[in-house]
């Protein structure tokens, strides 16, 4: 099964905790703070794996999580930090964010790495916090939570050439005639499920990589009939290799079909009339082909090489691979990032999330909520009063109480903060 979709959910690893300890050494009365911090948490990483061509893999696993760090240990002894979680995918995948749309990475070569998800730094230990006024601290913090999100990996296959065309008017039985693939071939509608790779290698032992795509039909951009599923492998070929059944078997006009798949190919993205082109006119062993030629010559009305072709003869085939060829040769390969094409912009103003927003529930109770806020408050240690006290302090210098009494909010008022509640205490 050829799968070139899928989301999964990743979640890099929460940073290790650092402690509270102190030194107690002979001759040292006064030992002071020897807590170690937490080690940092293993970020998700994508590698590409040549050896891959379909995301099969990821229809039985689908969520990905990578190791905490170690907490950190007495006589100042940090945690070991957890090793990256690496997860191959093959070439030519883009990983995009579900929930804002925007492009993570564009994977394309042997090896390249990509981070989807950061680990978490780990937590600082009390040695951290000594200072004059303190010097000997029980303040120690969690480890950073590690990020985590919900990602759509879509593959486009990296071939030189693809095969574009209305369903069953011949793309596959040109693909095993000049290549060792063998696409499934009959007599029917949509034969080609999934898109099909072959070598071909012509006369002169030049090599190029080919593609037969699914068929398109109108409609197609909008999703009808195989619709994205074909599109979305066009993005990656050097040259299009556009085959019109000149034998109108199906009983359509040729030229229409030409015009229609070129309108698919531009609504899908106007990027797509730059492509190089080459124009295949297949079937030319059937009766009536000869004249539907000729017809489609003087209705086509530009200078565009057509390339009459028999795929059961082989008629026009070394010809026409030897054009391919020379085409792939004056085009060079495209290796410019998706993030790039999309955005030319070097510095773009982002206004900051603010840290935190403010909610009241049904039962009276005060919600606050915010990545900045939560953050903090998942590296607090609640088991130690002075570590209550910085968290409070936190709070107060992101300006969280005088939000809360703008709000009306008064002495005993419920606030809760994801799963947990407290007093507000003036």
């Amino acid at each position: 099964m050829f799968v070139d979709a899928v989301n999964v959910y990743v979640k890099a690893g929460d940073g290790g905790n650092g402690i509270v300890a102190y030194r107690r050494e002979i001759y040292v009365p006064k030992g002071g703070p020897a807590g170690g911090d937490g080690g940092r948490g293993g970020d998700i990483v994508f590698e590409v794996d040549e050896g891959l061509n379909t995301l099969m893999d990821f229809r039985y696993k689908r969520h990905f999580k990578a190791k905490r760090g170690e907490n950190g240990q007495g006589k100042g002894q940090h945690g070991k930090g957890a090793d990256d979680y690496v997860i191959p995918v093959p070439p030519g995948t883009t990983v995009k964010d579900t929930d804002t749309g925007e492009v993570i990475a564009d994977l394309t070569e042997h090896q390249q790495r990509a981070v989807i998800a950061q680990g978490g730094r780990g937590g600082r230990g009390n040695m951290r916090f000594a200072s004059p006024r303190n010097p000997a601290p029980e303040i120690a913090e969690n480890g950073e939570p590690g990020i985590e999100r919900n990602v759509s990996l879509e593959l486009k296959l990296m071939a030189d050439v693809g095969l574009v065309g209305f369903p069953s008017v011949g793309k596959s039985t040109l693909l095993s005639t000049v290549s060792a693939a063998k696409p499934k071939i009959a007599e029917y509608h949509f034969t080609t499920l999934a898109p099909n790779l072959g070598v071909v290698e012509t006369a002169d032992q030049r090599s190029f990589v080919m593609a037969d795509l699914p068929g398109l039909i109108e409609g197609a951009h909008e999703g009808v009939g195989l619709g994205h599923q074909f599109l979305r492998h066009v993005d990656r070929t050097r040259l299009i290799v556009h085959v019109v059944d000149m034998a109108s078997m199906e009983g359509r006009d040729p030229y229409e079909d030409y015009k229609t798949i070129r309108q698919e190919l531009v609504e899908y993205d106007e990027k797509m009339l730059e492509r190089p082109e080459i124009v295949v006119a297949s079937k030319m062993d059937m009766p009536g082909a000869e004249e539907n030629l000729q017809a489609f010559r003087e209705q086509l009305g530009q200078d565009l090489t057509i390339f009459p072709i028999s795929s059961v003869t082989r008629d026009g085939l070394k010809e026409l691979l030897f054009t391919v060829a020379d085409k792939l040769e004056e085009i060079p390969k495209d290796t410019t990032p998706i993030e790039e094409k999309e955005e030319r912009v070097i510095y773009r103003h982002q206004e900051k999330e603010k840290p935190f927003t403010i909610s009241r529930e049904d039962d009276g109770a005060f919600v606050l909520k915010g990545a900045e806020l939560e953050k903090l408050f998942k590296m607090t240690d609640f088991t130690r009063d002075e570590t209550v006290n910085r968290f409070a302090r936190q709070l107060r210098s992101m300006g969280v109480d005088d939000a809360l009494r703008e709000r009306g909010a008064e002495n005993g008022d419920i606030i809760r903060i994801l799963d947990y509640e407290f007093e507000f205490v003036e």
